[in-house]
């Protein structure tokens, strides 16, 4: 089954909002906090999850997505996170000597993710 024109242009729409988003906040968070750890990357990746879980709670997973969640979820959301930024820094801190910092990446991205699209999905009025 394919999607019509309006479902990618939803998708494009919502994906070009989410990656200027992500470029915001994380070069905001590298002014702040300085790029020695990649703050940024983790910020957007965790507010994204919970946005993610809070619009699955609140939306549901239908068999055919509804333009919302096309445009928030698989645009939006898909442009505003990222596991190639994630990967490409995790890789740097790794091969710069870093790989204590490289752990601290992965192991919190990967605990902060689970628990933020857990709290999205409970604020939503959903439970585990």
């Amino acid at each position: 089954m394919g999607y019509g024109l309006t479902s990618v242009l939803l998708v494009a729409l919502g994906g070009a909002l989410g990656g200027m988003g992500r470029f915001a906040i994380s070069n905001l968070m590298a002014r702040h906090f300085g790029k020695a750890f990649p703050w940024g990357t983790l910020a957007v990746n965790a507010s994204g999850a919970f946005f993610a879980g809070w619009l699955l709670g609140s939306q549901g997973l239908a068999s055919l997505p509804s333009p919302l969640w096309l445009f928030t979820v698989a645009g939006l959301l898909g442009g505003y996170t990222t596991v190639s930024s994630f990967s490409l820094q995790t890789l740097e801190l790794w091969q710069g000597g870093q790989a204590l910092r490289a752990a601290i990446n992965v192991g919190a991205t990967l605990l902060l993710g689970l628990a933020m699209v857990a709290l999205g999905w409970m604020v939503s009025g959903g439970s585990l």
